[in-house]
């Protein structure tokens, strides 16, 4: 694929506050949309974004705290009014089938299937189209999953210059290289892989909210070109942080040192720290490439070469 963006619609903790919605985070691959939780007032922030609701493909719940998926009844809702028709695919935790059936659709004009995640399920929640979805359970006061986004691999580059010293035509036997096949040229062999570099590492994306810091976030976030980890306190209400299965900044930055992911953004902040400089400042000494998202930031994500 091309473009991947990550749009931040909600980055605020428990309840939203007129800077910050709460949790939800759309990914764009080339335009479809994965959404990762729907808070309150999602369907508000998509229209304020540029991300269209109706390429929302599949939606990944974390946990069954309100705040993380209040705002799906109301989005499945509108999809049908607004006529959908492909299918909507929702992953998360057990317990999400009866909260959903516990709410009635009338006219829903698509196919809404729930898929309950269990530990077994983590090595691949979802395979789509050149990418797949992964899952880790985290630490968290009731189950909750963590969730890595993969692209699929890249062929390796290919080398012209190569393939035309060695008497390949341009043409057709351009692409049968390119496709990892061999072709023969006036009698002799030529090898996909003396004119095809390796395999070209696919992008990827962390998305760790809630949870105290893990190793089980840390290798959701392995190798990460963007690790998404919650920050709700900075050192200020380190206690608060365990007493309620939550991070702090620092915390969040030791998980991504281990991790090591190209970009380390913190979310799911409290309503309580209106400038973002406390939790950079208990950071950017472990790990100096951090941000603190907001409401309506976009990123790209560029290709790995």
């Amino acid at each position: 694929m091309d473009q991947i963006r990550i749009v931040f619609l909600g980055t605020g903790a428990a309840a939203p506050t007129r800077q910050r919605n709460v949790s939800s985070v759309a990914v764009v691959l080339d335009g479809r949309v994965l959404l990762f939780d729907c808070g309150e007032g999602t369907q508000h922030q998509l229209m304020r974004s540029p991300v269209r609701s109706g390429a929302i493909e599949a939606v990944f719940i974390t946990h069954l705290h309100g705040d993380h998926l209040f705002g799906l009844p109301g989005l499945i809702a509108t999809l049908g009014l607004n006529a959908r028709t492909a299918p909507l695919t929702i992953y998360g935790p057990p317990g999400l089938r009866a909260f959903l059936d516990a709410i009635p659709y009338p006219g829903t004009t698509y196919d809404v299937e729930v898929v309950e995640i269990g530990p077994a399920d983590c090595a691949g929640v979802r395979k789509g189209a050149g990418y797949r979805v992964f899952a880790s359970l985290l630490q968290h006061s009731v189950p909750c999953f963590g969730y890595s986004i993969v692209e699929d691999d890249r062929a390796g580059a290919f080398d012209v210059g190569k393939a035309r010293a060695l008497g390949v035509p341009e043409g057709p036997l351009f692409g049968r290289l390119q496709r990892g096949l061999d072709v023969t040229v006036g009698g002799t062999l030529v090898r996909s892989e003396e004119v095809v570099g390796p395999l070209r590492p696919g992008r990827r994306i962390a998305f760790c909210t809630d949870t105290r810091p893990c190793a089980a976030a840390a290798e959701l976030s392995r190798g990460s070109d963007v690790m998404i980890h919650e920050a709700t306190y900075a050192n200020d209400h380190a206690q608060e942080a365990v007493d309620r299965f939550h991070s702090t900044a620092e915390e969040a930055a030791r998980v991504a040192r281990d991790a090591a992911p190209q970009r380390l953004i913190l979310t799911h902040v409290s309503a309580r720290y209106e400038d973002d400089a406390p939790l950079l400042a208990d950071a950017r000494p472990l790990f100096p490439s951090t941000e603190v998202a907001s409401d309506l930031l976009e990123i790209a994500v560029p290709r790995r070469e």
